[in-house]
């Protein structure tokens, strides 16, 4: 089913050379500049509100918008603010800001900039921070800023201060739609680079150095990010077109074994099957149930990862997330004949072309996939279609351009759908954002009076222990109510030249996101 014709090769070789040409014919070559290669190209425009809500997006926006505290490669450091403390007795943290920062206008940052950016994500949402978590903020002098919450937050740090960009007063008290805030006083950050390019058709980026950083003049002057393909993207690296990009797994070793250095993301990122629930008869637990047994996750990860991954958790947490994965979590294991008899136990009758009926009505579904995800998810599906036929279901695959894809999950438009996303490699309120939040990748789910109980207590818990056995429990109750189905989890790699020490930082930054492309790496003197 996957070969190829020589006809078909020979096309495929011919339009990698012309793509690849006109890349080298764009990109240039520069010892200043660090270009990183990306297969999607755009991920929105780099402000806190322009930002296409996944990874690639917030790092884009990272560079130029800093936060009260970061990672490193050994976890969280002072980045805005230096010091920090928790009152517990008042439920609130205290930061307290370096001296001399400015805004790339040259304008000083103060506490007053802080209170303002938590003041204004009260009044204008941001997707990756929960406002109602704020109570009052309140700059105590110009350089030290107290956040009271409204209740307890474990992950405040990583979560909150650790991920919220904070936003220059006298430019953005004026702004009344951050979405389409656009331009150049749109992009006055703080953080290390300043934006000098954006094509959004052509999926490009240009950043340059922000020598008055107050970690330091930015080792590497220029940051460029290019739209190239994963297949195209080894040839680049061995020609030096570029320093960075992920590359297809089955190239990873020749180009370590060539010179280049090599990091495997530990698997973090989920592949998931997202159920519409709210449809008949997928709204039955058993009749999911008998979904999940009809697939094969180890066969998924021979044939889809050609081995690079690991079966997907049926709680969600993966096992590389040590202290929160729940083991026992459960779930059902690949089964056929279950499922068949799962299917048979709610009414469902086998006919001579080996489909289930009931009533008249043949068993069948539409699954959605991205046309775009380096063809991966295209290939699951039909591995899916096939893994479903063997038990008498019959699946329809039905390709989206990416965003029209998560435009149609957010509005809860499908029966069957392959998605995925990272953040499991941090802190365990990921569980809370996809399964109770409202986001494309989320289920939704709050069917079980439990799991929310303990979803929202788990948040609330101070208590590291206390707050490990309400999490091992939501990924029991999870495994075993299945609004989704965890079909993997891949071992990425990402290959580089050696010139900048990169790394992935613990559990991942800000909420989690496993990428090695931290800003800290570009600052640091030892770069390039």
């Amino acid at each position: 089913m996957w070969g190829l014709t020589l006809k078909k090769i020979v096309a495929l070789a011919v339009g990698a050379i012309l793509c690849l040409g006109s890349f080298l014919l764009w990109t240039g070559s520069s010892s200043d500049t660090y270009t990183i290669a990306d297969s999607t190209g755009d991920w929105g425009y780099p402000t806190p509100y322009g930002m296409y809500p996944r990874g690639p997006g917030y790092v884009r926006m990272s560079l130029v918008f800093d936060t009260l505290v970061w990672k490193d490669r050994d976890g969280l450091v002072p980045a805005l603010a230096t010091d920090w403390d928790y009152l517990e007795d008042r439920n609130a943290w205290e930061f307290t800001l370096r001296e001399d920062l400015t805004w790339h206008d040259g304008a000083r940052l103060t506490a007053e900039d802080v209170a303002f950016t938590f003041r204004y994500i009260q009044d204008h949402p941001w997707v990756w921070a929960d406002a109602s978590l704020i109570d009052r903020v309140q700059d105590v002098n110009e350089r030290k800023v107290r956040i009271s919450l409204s209740r307890p937050y474990a992950p405040f740090l990583t979560n909150i201060a650790g991920s919220v960009p904070i936003l220059p007063r006298h430019i953005w008290e004026s702004v009344e739609d951050p979405e389409q805030f656009r331009g150049q006083k749109a992009l006055v950050g703080s953080g290390p680079y300043r934006l000098a390019d954006y094509n959004k058709a052509q999926g490009t980026y240009l950043y340059e150095a922000y020598n008055d950083y107050y970690l330091g003049k930015p080792a590497v002057k220029r940051l460029r990010f290019v739209k190239l393909s994963q297949e195209i993207a080894p040839v680049a690296l061995r020609q030096g077109d570029v320093n960075f990009s992920r590359v297809p797994t089955e190239t990873a070793e020749g180009l370590e074994q060539s010179g280049m250095e090599v990091e495997e993301q530990p698997p973090q990122w989920a592949a998931k099957l997202l159920i519409n629930y709210y449809n008949e008869p997928l709204g039955r637990k058993r009749f999911r149930q008998a979904l999940a047994c009809a697939i094969d996750r180890q066969q998924i990860v021979d044939i889809i990862l050609r081995g690079h991954g690991i079966p997907g958790s049926p709680g969600l947490i993966p096992p590389s997330n040590e202290f929160w994965h729940n083991p026992d979590a459960g779930g059902e294991k690949h089964n056929p004949e279950r499922a068949r008899r799962l299917l048979e136990g709610l009414g469902y009758e086998r006919g001579p072309d080996g489909y289930y009926r009931k009533d008249g009505r043949e068993l069948s579904f539409n699954i959605l996939c991205s046309s775009q995800t380096s063809r991966q998810f295209g290939r699951l599906a039909e591995l899916l279609k096939q893994q479903f036929e063997k038990v008498g279901i019959r699946l329809n695959v039905r390709a989206q351009e990416s965003k029209t894809l998560d435009a149609r999950l957010s509005s809860w438009d499908f029966e069957l759908a392959i998605s995925g996303h990272g953040g499991l490699g941090g802190d365990p309120e990921i569980l809370n954002k996809m399964i109770l939040g409202k986001s494309f990748n989320s289920v939704r789910y709050r069917e079980n009076e439990e799991l929310v109980r303990l979803l929202k207590g788990q948040i609330r818990e101070m208590d590291r222990q206390e707050r490990q056995e309400m999490v091992y429990r939501i990924q029991e109750i999870y495994a075993e109510e299945m609004p989704a189905v965890t079909l993997y989890h891949p071992r990425w790699y990402w290959v580089h030249d050696g010139s900048v020490d990169l790394y992935h930082s613990p559990g991942g930054m800000a909420i989690g996101i496993p990428l090695p492309l931290n800003k800290l790496s570009f600052v640091d003197p030892k770069a390039r």
